[in-house]
């Protein structure tokens, strides 16, 4: 039996990353902060350590044949920066997989990630990314286009009455579903694939994501057209001071809406039926 050590396991992706690597027939070792919050998790053990303290690490990951981490900063308010986890504490977690001759190590990155290097969330797991690229370990890299739970906001604002776009909503993305992610993250995995850009089955213009929210909650559509120039703006006042827990993942959220952000097409999971249930 394979053994994966699954870093981050406690969070949205981790998560499904323990349920379907234990689906599939590996041996699950995750990697907690806080057994506490592990108790419901699909995992065959678990390791309490913190990734930023590479003393903890130690021995860890002895006897696995592959690191997986969707270890990252998302809504954490412990004084730790980006640069502290997304890069340092992956680092660490790189380090001991050389320590203990770890095969393969995979790493959950973003869609788009050299475009938005200006972002300092993206900045740290882009240089995390090179440190990975340059060591001597077999890599895969899943870059995400973005998560169904992302797609909220456009549900938020249809329930306000107004949805706000930028430019002419004609952007593309195609949101996955984290058990569609994990999926597409072991068939990477085990066909040993350096890296894949991953989205999910449904494409959609940020038009047809807000006609989508409107027609879930049954109300006519009522979309406004804001001028780029808006989203720039907004980026740039962002930079002056705001808190990290505000402008960090707000600076993200507006670059990503400027571009297009599309992978590969995995998993069978619906949108629609993911904002019905939230309503």
């Amino acid at each position: 039996m394979n053994t994966v050590f699954i870093a981050g396991a406690t969070g949205y992706l981790g998560r499904h990353l323990c349920a379907e690597y234990s689906r599939r027939g590996w041996y699950v070792t995750a990697l907690v902060r806080d057994r506490s919050r592990a108790r419901d998790l699909a995992a065959d053990s678990l390791v309490e350590a913190q990734a930023t303290d590479p003393n903890t690490l130690r021995g860890v990951m002895a006897g696995a044949d592959l690191v997986v981490s969707a270890l990252g900063i998302t809504k954490q308010n412990d004084g730790l920066s980006y640069r502290d986890v997304d890069y340092q504490a992956n680092l660490n977690l790189l380090h001991e997989a050389l320590r203990a001759h770890v095969p393969q190590f995979a790493y959950a990155h973003v869609l788009n990630a050299a475009a938005m290097r200006d972002v300092p969330l993206v900045a740290a797991k882009c240089d995390f990314v090179d440190a990975l690229l340059a060591a001597d370990i077999a890599h895969t890299i899943m870059a995400p286009s973005g998560y169904f739970s992302d797609m909220g906001d456009f549900l938020s604002m249809a329930r306000g009455g107004r949805v706000w776009l930028f430019g002419d909503g004609q952007n593309r993305i195609n949101p996955i579903h984290g058990s569609d992610l994990a999926a597409a993250t072991v068939d990477a995995t085990e066909a040993r694939r350096p890296w894949v850009d991953i989205g999910g089955p449904d494409v959609f213009t940020h038009n047809e994501l807000a006609a989508l929210a409107f027609d879930v909650l049954g109300r006519p559509a009522r979309v406004t057209h804001l001028p780029d120039a808006v989203r720039r703006g907004a980026i740039q006042m962002l930079r002056l001071g705001i808190p990290r827990q505000i402008a960090g993942p707000a600076r993200f959220f507006l670059t990503a809406m400027g571009m297009d952000m599309i992978g590969e097409c995995h998993g069978n999971h619906q949108l629609r039926n993911h904002f019905q249930n939230a309503v």
